[in-house]
């Protein structure tokens, strides 16, 4: 049969048939029937998670309905389909759970993008050498900046204590009453297992400061590879190369992580530093609008409380220097 053409409407002819698409509906599925899931590891859009009490492996990828949010190493998450942790099977993230605690950082201080590191540890251990490579003060300070900001307990790992003197760096942070283990080759580890028996502990720290050889000594089912130090730059080369869980044999869990060259801090304010600080804070309320808190800002309350007595000057210092510390990496 063949279309007349009609002058008044030229273009009807041309018009294609209309899709008749199912309409959508605001109701979401419940997923009453979905487990339990920890996402211990990520690779190239896969998820390793541990699910059930039996802490079984399933692979899983992230379901359409997440869109754009980040699933990441740490994360508690409902799952659907095949959990039976059997080999060449698949299941579906569905939900993410509210998290308890969320270490970020950003690429630099002039980057608006957060990058998440790891979700719900409840501690951070800054692993940082006395030499070879030298300690890099001020890094350390930003990691810890970053702890605080996230709700996470610091704990600071002063690794080659056989080549290098603990003390200074030792005592620039007892005022910011931050624990301190110190470690050397071959020698014991008791102390760190300690601080880390039954809790989630991140580990972070520039390469070559020796993290993956204490990964090892904790975990020697881990066989991470052992990198070495730079001749000219002084600096360690990069040999984990993605963020993982594993299990301590004596209780408790880590969470490894690439080596790091900086550590930005431009999504941390002044207030969730200072909220971390709950006897300067106390002091800060008498602050003037505005106030920044540094040695700059004239009638800063913490200075009056010093003068009074009753705040420490070398805590007041100290945590200006992690205020300072978020203008520069070293």
């Amino acid at each position: 049969m063949t279309q007349r053409y009609d002058a008044d409407r030229p273009h009807e002819q041309f018009d294609r048939p209309r899709r008749h698409t199912r309409p959508r509906t605001k109701e979401r599925p419940s997923y009453d029937d979905a487990d339990d899931g920890w996402v211990v590891g990520i690779d190239r859009g896969r998820y390793t998670l541990l699910v059930g009490q039996d802490e079984r492996v399933v692979t899983a990828m992230k379901s359409r309905p997440l869109g754009r949010k980040a699933v990441v190493v740490g994360d508690r998450v409902r799952v659907v389909g095949d959990t039976s942790g059997t080999p060449d099977t698949l299941a579906r993230i569905v939900e993410v759970e509210d998290r308890t605690t969320l270490l970020r950082r950003t690429a630099d201080d002039n980057d608006p993008i957060e990058r998440v590191i790891v979700a719900n540890a409840d501690q951070m251990v800054v692993v940082a050498a006395l030499a070879d490579p030298p300690p890099r003060p001020r890094l350390i300070d930003r990691c810890l900046v970053a702890a605080f900001d996230a709700g996470m307990t610091p704990l600071v790992c002063l690794t080659k204590a056989d080549i290098g003197d603990p003390a200074p760096l030792v005592a620039s942070l007892l005022p910011l009453e931050v624990d301190v283990v110190v470690t050397e080759r071959g020698g014991d580890l008791e102390m760190v297992r300690e601080r880390l028996r039954g809790r989630t502990s991140v580990l972070v720290g520039h390469s070559g400061v020796g993290k993956s050889t204490l990964v090892n000594a904790l975990v020697p089912e881990a066989e991470l590879t052992t990198g070495v130090i730079n001749e000219v730059s002084r600096r360690g080369r990069h040999t984990s190369t993605s963020t993982r869980v594993l299990a301590l044999p004596f209780g408790g869990w880590i969470v490894d992580t690439p080596g790091i060259r900086s550590f930005g801090l431009a999504h941390v304010s002044v207030e969730r530093l200072l909220a971390a600080f709950p006897d300067l804070a106390d002091a800060a309320v008498d602050c003037p609008r505005g106030c920044q808190h540094t040695e700059a800002d004239p009638e800063c309350a913490l200075d009056d409380a010093v003068a009074a007595g009753t705040l420490d000057a070398a805590r007041v210092d100290s945590f200006r220097r992690l205020l300072a510390s978020r203008d520069s990496a070293d």
